[in-house]
């Protein structure tokens, strides 16, 4: 069974180690440079310990040790675009790909859907139906569907801003009671060989709840996520039943993924 968080004498719960690191790394790329001392007052928890986390993120290339601290690296594998920032890219491809999403789904069927551009489109495609239940962990998406008889789940846990989604020991442990018909999964990043992957860590721990949770997953991302390998691995490509891409996905790519048999869908 996965540890929970351990609860402080004053009643506030300690950061797991992901989301200690994550929260360590995004004040790295947010203020370029930080030092042991103040991490550890910071977050009340040694300097060894910091020390060990700083090492982890080094050795991952993340960061860059320095005496006492560390120091910023720039790399497109940590950029966590902001959900207005990718609503301005590939948005006629994403249409295309909700669509053919949308195709899939039956009436009555229990869906997931993962926070992002390209499944809020498919959010906003199943107002066609009368009866579903969708689980998400989508602030946003859950709001796009408040005007429908359908039965809505958002699955708790804590916000992060950038992408309207809940992330987080909460969301972890709900989704493991949950089973749904399709997940719907958005990517960062889709490498043959690493797998899918996101720019946070709490994100991708979630994501792959979502996977344990569902019948079938299904991959929807335009084409110039492939090759691309961002922060953290969700799940391996072998994880996946179905992907939908649009008709710029290689054609090698395309014949690697059928042949692990992976379903592709060209739009």
């Amino acid at each position: 069974m996965r540890s929970k968080a351990r609860v402080e004498p004053g009643g506030k719960p300690e950061m797991l180690i992901d989301e200690r690191r994550q929260h360590i790394l995004e004040l790295i790329q947010k203020q370029g440079r930080v030092l042991v001392g103040e991490l550890s007052r910071g977050l009340k928890i040694s300097q060894i310990t910091i020390r060990k986390d700083l090492d982890y993120l080094q050795s991952k290339g993340l960061i860059r040790r320095s005496h006492g601290g560390a120091l910023r690296i720039q790399s497109s594998a940590l950029v966590d675009p902001t959900l207005q920032e990718k609503q301005k890219h590939h948005s006629q491809e994403k249409e295309r790909i909700a669509a053919a999403a949308i195709r899939m789904v039956e009436e009555g069927q229990c869906l997931i859907l993962d926070s992002g551009t390209t499944t809020t489109a498919i959010a906003q495609g199943l107002k066609q139906f009368k009866e579903l239940t969708v689980i998400t962990n989508a602030v946003n998406i859950a709001a796009e569907l408040t005007g429908t008889d359908f039965e809505v789940i958002l699955v708790g846990g804590t916000l992060r801003k950038n992408s309207f989604s809940l992330v987080g020991p909460l969301a972890e442990d709900n989704l493991e009671e949950m089973h749904a018909d399709i997940l719907f999964l958005g990517v960062d990043g889709f490498d043959l060989e690493v797998g899918i992957t996101t720019p946070n860590f709490l994100e991708s721990r979630v994501n792959r709840a979502m996977v344990k949770a569902a019948r079938q997953v299904v991959a929807v991302c335009d084409s110039s996520k492939f090759s691309r390998r961002s922060l953290s691995r969700i799940v391996p490509p072998g994880a996946l039943h179905h992907v939908i891409t649009d008709r710029n996905l290689p054609q090698e790519t395309a014949e690697a993924l059928r042949a692990l048999g992976i379903t592709v869908t060209l739009v």
